[in-house]
């Protein structure tokens, strides 16, 4: 399959990856037909989807029935009136569904707007409102579906509700209470005539897919991908996750962030591998590191906070004989965490690093050796550099911001822009050059090691402090399970160091001065001796993303209320 669109497949070095690198791009590009199609014609009985749930549930699909389920999809929608560049939002957690619909509404050119769960009414109506949607395609959920009826009335560009679930959905409030425009996708979706596929259906700059991605203030930006996004990932698949026919792929991630379609969607299927998928409400690292085991799950990819938790169960007792490749993105890697994965797996983590607006930037490929707590280096899809504040690069060994160079053509997989937002756009992309807003330093080998956000680098007489350095010595205590580190605002020194700091269950009665000494001391020791927290603080969790990152800035806001 890759062949088609690489003119080179397989790389053995670095500097081989770095020179060959180059894609075969196709005239009108659409990966539902082009890549999950043609596997279809080619592979029709390969296993294309495992799919698990909590209950037990299990269904196996091959290609050729995922291109049979998602024609039907397709055709269903089509008889609701979805069609071209007709903005539609999916909130579906990690149901079935929800990889038929992402295919079913890339072959009949709907614009696919991905969700949380956990929106609010406010948020729902913000979403729309903003991105003219004209409809949503939800899970049969109470807290999910009050939601929405309470933003229809609101919501004057969306036309249509499609509830997705094992009950009929003609029970539910949502349907009763908005008749005219909910349908039953169990009841309903069947029925649909045979699929036609349009005439056209894209071209490669038109927009496929949007997220909503939240900064540290205002409303969320929409994030506007076209249909080159999904090529863009064969990289993340191919040669991040060095997956090929024959591997099963778990990576965590909800539906509804960006990270699913890093991890369990595009790029595994350009590989031809298999998607596993397990469908939880809660997680818990025993109930996980059982299905790797009961399924043998050859490549996982998490972010580092499931590693932390895996890391504290007893993995002996695992059979994970299975796992070959392991990977990890999402927020950066304490060393400490993957020096204890690889003694009691004798697997080594290959970090890698992108955002909702780029596929993978900067990546550890399986032809490098990691260095534990770096990023790797730059994905040769991409033209990246470190700046610093006054617009020139970096020496090695320096800290300043990633940016990508853009120059004349757009690189595959970077976004496109800021959706009916020209003014944040070219806040962040003007004069050739994407500014990620993430700060980072390259040493002598071009490997890259996160520093923080540029809004998270705390300045405290008179140095600079990255909350990540910080972290990292925390997190070799044993007594930590998390930490976030944010600067609080001093008369004296204009800022001191915070540790917001979770503990494990054992030393939760420890809690009290003397640890926070002897964490503040540790920190010393590990690190240079002015970057040690000034101030720490026992909490049960930390505020996080729905993709598992750590808000600091919620940290940060809370203590200014103080």
């Amino acid at each position: 399959m890759i062949e088609r669109f690489l003119k080179q497949t397989s790389f053995t070095s670095v500097e081989d990856y770095n020179k060959n690198l180059e894609f075969i791009i196709p005239e009108n590009f659409n990966f539902a037909y082009d890549v999950m199609d043609q596997w279809a014609e080619e592979k029709p009985d390969a296993l294309a989807l495992l799919w698990t749930n909590d209950e037990g549930t299990e269904r196996r699909t091959t290609f050729r029935e995922l291109k049979e389920q998602s024609d039907q999809a397709a055709s269903y929608l089509q008889s609701l009136g979805i069609g071209k560049n007709d903005p539609v939002m999916l909130i579906l957690k990690r149901r079935y569904e929800w990889w038929v619909v992402m295919l079913a509404l890339c072959k009949i050119g709907a614009i696919v707007i991905p969700a949380t769960h956990m929106l609010t009414k406010h948020d729902i109506v913000y979403r729309n409102t903003r991105a003219s949607v004209k409809a949503i395609i939800c899970v049969d959920d109470a807290y999910v579906c009050e939601q929405i009826g309470l933003a229809i009335d609101e919501s004057p560009t969306l036309k249509t509700v499609v509830v997705v679930g094992d009950e009929n959905a003609a029970n539910s409030t949502l349907y009763t209470q908005h008749s005219a425009l909910v349908h039953d996708w169990q009841q309903e979706w069947m029925k649909a005539p045979k699929f036609q596929r349009p005439a056209f259906v894209n071209s490669n700059d038109d927009t496929m897919l949007m997220y909503f991605t939240s900064g540290t203030s205002g409303e969320p930006k929409m994030v506007a991908h076209d249909y080159l996004y999904a090529m863009g990932h064969l990289t993340t698949g191919v040669f991040w996750h060095n997956l090929h026919e024959g591997s099963l792929h778990l990576t965590v991630a909800d539906t509804g962030w960006g990270k699913a379609v890093w991890g369990k969607f595009y790029g595994q299927w350009f590989a031809g591998a298999t998607v596993f998928v397990f469908d939880h409400e809660k997680f818990n690292a025993d109930t996980l590191l059982r299905q790797i085991e009961k399924y043998r799950v050859t490549s996982f990819c998490a972010p580092p906070t499931i590693y932390r938790f895996m890391i504290r169960e007893d993995l002996a007792k695992y059979d994970l004989s299975s796992l070959q490749y392991c990977t990890t993105a999402g927020e950066a890697l304490n060393p400490a965490v993957y020096d204890k994965f690889l003694a009691k797996t004798g697997i080594r983590m290959m970090e890698g690093f992108g955002q909702t607006e780029t596929t993978m930037t900067l990546g550890t490929f399986p032809w490098m050796t990691p260095k534990p707590g770096s990023m790797g280096i730059p994905n040769a899809q991409y033209d990246i550099d470190l700046l610093r504040p006054d617009g020139t690069s970096c020496e090695d060994g320096e800290k300043g911001e990633i940016v990508v160079r853009v120059g004349d053509k757009k690189p595959v997989g970077l976004f496109k822009g800021y959706y009916r937002d020209e003014e944040k756009t070219r806040e962040a992309w003007h004069d050739g050059i994407y500014h990620t807003g993430d700060m980072a330093w390259r040493d002598e080998d071009g490997y890259y090691w996160f520093e923080g956000r540029i809004d998270d680098v705390i300045k405290s007489s008179g140095y600079r402090i990255g909350p990540f350095e910080v972290e990292s010595a925390l997190m070799t205590h044993p007594a930590v399970v998390e930490c976030a580190i944010t600067g609080v605002p001093d008369d004296i020194r204009g800022m001191v160091v915070k540790a917001t700091v979770v503990l494990g269950k054992e030393w939760k009665d420890k809690a009290g001065d003397e640890l926070i000494k002897e964490l503040q001391q540790h920190v010393k020791r590990e690190t240079a001796p002015y970057k040690y927290p000034r101030i720490v603080e026992f909490v049960d969790e930390l505020p996080k993303t729905i993709s598992g990152k750590i808000r600091r800035v919620e940290i940060r806001d809370k203590d200014s209320k103080k």
